[in-house]
């Protein structure tokens, strides 16, 4: 499964850099690692078998995800985190409420964060973070369009009105990530070439689209990288 990542020698990055993927990569390992009971608990009580099978899978590659960035960590010479307000906010806002609530909040998280795996997998100034960046982006490509697929399904006979007011909701949530996503990882952005303030912008581009998709009832459609955004 890791064959093509070589974690052997020491990557030729500037001490910033360096940094700044420590920073990135400790709370995206923390953020990926959890076992997803809660998610699980909601999906086998809503009866449909199929349907937890698929989210053991991603719960499975989820936690696939934060064993490679751990590796990441030992890579570059850094510990793991042990906990992190962001991991902590999140985990408590999406068990409030339902199935529905907690697979929104999960597909804002990866909608936002897609651009920047995308970015390392093609920006990262070491070959082994740009092939780690292949993989998560590939993987999560594929999450979103089976999250979109599944609410989709979920919100088809919702009133247009109330979609509208779930969707607005899901702005303003989104709106939050991407800011956390450009404070948390602006070292690791700007390493890949990106300027945080114009990732979000990007976070919100792919977010709408995502979210366009979920609302109009239409079956889910590529979701194929954004163009790169150089620094400014």
């Amino acid at each position: 499964m890791n064959a093509h990542l070589n974690w052997s020698g020491v990557p030729a990055l500037t001490e910033n850099a360096r940094r700044g993927f420590i920073r990135s990569f400790q709370r995206l390992e923390l953020g990926e690692s959890g076992e997803g009971r809660h998610l699980l608990g909601l999906a086998e009580r809503a009866g449909d078998s199929t349907y937890v099978r698929a989210l053991e899978l991603l719960v499975r590659e989820e936690q696939q995800h934060s064993r490679l960035f751990g590796q990441a960590l030992d890579y570059l010479d850094a510990p793991r985190l042990e906990s992190h307000w962001s991991d902590k906010a999140f985990t408590l806002l999406r068990r409030m409420l339902g199935l529905r609530t907690e697979l929104g909040l999960f597909l804002i998280a990866e909608s936002v964060a897609m651009g920047y795996f995308e970015a390392l997998a093609s920006h990262a100034p070491a070959a082994t973070l740009r092939g780690l960046g292949r993989r998560i982006a590939s993987d999560e490509r594929n999450h979103l369009r089976f999250q979109i697929d599944r609410l989709r399904q979920g919100f088809e006979f919702t009133p247009k009105p109330l979609k509208h007011v779930v969707r607005g909701i899901w702005s303003v949530v989104a709106a939050g990530a991407a800011v956390v996503v450009c404070f948390d990882h602006a070292q690791a952005l700007r390493a890949c070439s990106l300027n945080p303030a114009h990732y979000w912008f990007r976070a919100m581009r792919r977010f709408n689209e995502v979210a366009r998709q979920v609302f109009s009832g239409t079956a889910p459609t590529a979701l194929g990288p954004l163009p790169p955004t150089n620094i400014a």
